[in-house]
């Protein structure tokens, strides 16, 4: 085996032990409850957040939400469609049923099932993307955005849902998601002067 297999396969295994540890208090009640909030972050969720960013701002003549929730809707649209590709190429056992069943994969593969499609974490994607959006355009909105990110990508591991491994490659892929809108938008719509900065 040669040496960067090696070193992968003992990442995945320090990857797989830091999250059964952190998942070893998935089934109570606070966990439980604190990954149903998670789902916040989820696709149908974060697409009506976006809407509703807009419409706001036009009913509320808000230039700012305007742009701020077209930017959360591309930068998720994006995320989503990166991470998409990444999970029907490969296949990952969910922590949970790993750990519930004793079987783990972590191969290429193009599986549909939800137990096998760990690999990266859609609702850190789609958090990361749509937060970095928003906190460049509506003014206050950073520290909540920043906050409600880390609150969706620290549950992950701990309900059991992703790998420490599927968070960060889920952050990076909604960062790179809106850095890439960022760079349309600003290409064609420049935004007004003096903008906050990204979370």
């Amino acid at each position: 085996m040669s040496k960067a297999k090696t070193a992968a396969k003992t990442v995945e295994r320090v990857d797989r032990h830091l999250t059964r540890d952190a998942a070893a208090n998935r089934d109570t009640l606070p966990v439980r409850f604190a990954s149903f909030l998670g789902e916040v972050a989820d696709q149908p969720q974060l697409i009506t957040a976006s809407i509703a960013t807009i419409a706001a701002g036009l009913v509320g003549r808000r230039p700012d939400m305007i742009r701020g929730g077209t930017r959360m809707l591309a930068a998720h649209l994006v995320a989503t469609g990166m991470k998409s590709a990444i999970k029907h190429s490969i296949d990952r056992t969910r922590p949970a049923k790993a750990i519930d069943e004793g079987d783990h994969r972590f191969e290429p593969g193009d599986s549909d099932d939800h137990d096998l499609n760990s690999f990266p974490s859609g609702h850190t994607a789609g958090a990361v993307a749509v937060a970095r959006a928003v906190s460049r355009e509506i003014d206050g909105a950073a520290t909540p955005a920043a906050l409600g990110v880390a609150a969706v990508a620290a549950i992950q591991p701990v309900a059991g849902n992703h790998y420490l491994s599927d968070v960060l490659v889920g952050g990076a892929i909604g960062w790179a998601s809106e850095a890439l809108v960022d760079a349309v938008f600003n290409h064609f719509a420049p935004p007004p002067a003096e903008k906050v900065q990204p979370v």
